[in-house]
């Protein structure tokens, strides 16, 4: 017996003069142990690539620093010539060290390179989206942004780039971006249990820009919490699938991008997302990360 296809929780979202699925995809777990090396399971890796897109995702998140640029060449093998309607995103404003360690690399230089090595591990002629990261590993760190994203805007000019975003930015860094020129994203850590952004989320919405969260569960430290696993329980469940399914109700220019390298945990996480949350589990959930 065939077992049924999940369909996509989450509706749609307009970014930018695209329309995609609010379910999408990270591809930073298709590397090696801390996004370092080749994957364990190079045809596994291609295959969850090609699951997700049979699957109608359409919005898919990399940064030619996984692996570094490993996974930009997993998704150049396993989806070129990409369909039309697939955004891949990626990331610029960090590079890696042999430590495993995200060193910054925000000066013009680095981030013109780091544009036209994306375009060619990805094998593009322009990029969909690109974000700039800002912060460092610990986190979002103030300060402008004015020449590194106006440096993203000349590349833009030029035909390289198609949209862009801001990363792991505070709320001043992603106003001061809305200043200089049009952004369709933001990407920062955000989940349940850390709601430091919920100021920000909102005012996006209002402004038609997505929010696009990353470690949805956690990252590094997955999300504990009682009431978490209670709501879990209620609705015969996992945290996981309730973390991602709260997300999707939060606010509707959310966009989740799961990341796994297993085809069978991508069915898992879209099935997962696709829980009805009742108006006690939503009010048990607000109560975590307050």
């Amino acid at each position: 017996m065939n077992t049924p296809t999940p369909s996509l929780p989450g509706g749609t979202w307009t970014l930018g003069d695209l329309t995609l699925e609010r379910f999408g995809y990270g591809a930073m777990q298709l590397a090696g142990p801390w996004a370092l090396g080749p994957p364990a399971d190079r045809d596994e890796a291609l295959a969850v690539l090609r699951d997700a897109v049979d699957l109608g995702v359409t919005h898919i998140d990399t940064s030619g620093a996984y692996g570094p640029r490993v996974v930009n060449e997993l998704i150049r093998e396993a989806l070129h010539p990409y369909p039309e309607s697939l955004c891949v995103a990626t990331k610029v404003g960090a590079n890696r060290d042999e430590q495993g360690g995200w060193p910054v690399a925000r000066r013009p230089e680095d981030l013109r390179s780091q544009v036209h090595d994306n375009l060619k591990s990805l094998r593009r002629d322009e990029l969909d989206l690109v974000y700039l990261r800002l912060g460092d590993a610990e986190g979002p760190r103030p300060g402008s942004l004015a020449e590194a994203f106006g440096t993203l805007v000349e590349l833009q000019k030029q035909g390289l780039i198609r949209r862009l975003g801001v990363s792991n930015a505070t709320g001043e860094q992603v106003a001061e971006a809305q200043g200089i020129a049009p952004i369709v994203s933001v990407q920062n850590m955000y989940n349940l249990a850390h709601r430091h952004d919920d100021e920000l989320i909102d005012r996006l919405a209002a402004d038609g820009v997505a929010y696009v969260p990353f470690f949805p569960l956690g990252g590094y430290t997955p999300l504990e919490s009682s009431a978490l696993s209670a709501v879990a329980a209620r609705s015969e469940s996992t945290p996981k699938s309730v973390a991602l399914a709260w997300l999707l109700r939060r606010s509707s220019n959310i966009l989740l991008i799961p990341g796994t390298s297993s085809r069978a945990h991508l069915r898992e996480n879209i099935a997962g997302a696709n829980l009805s949350l009742s108006h006690e589990d939503l009010s048990d959930l607000e109560e975590i990360g307050r």
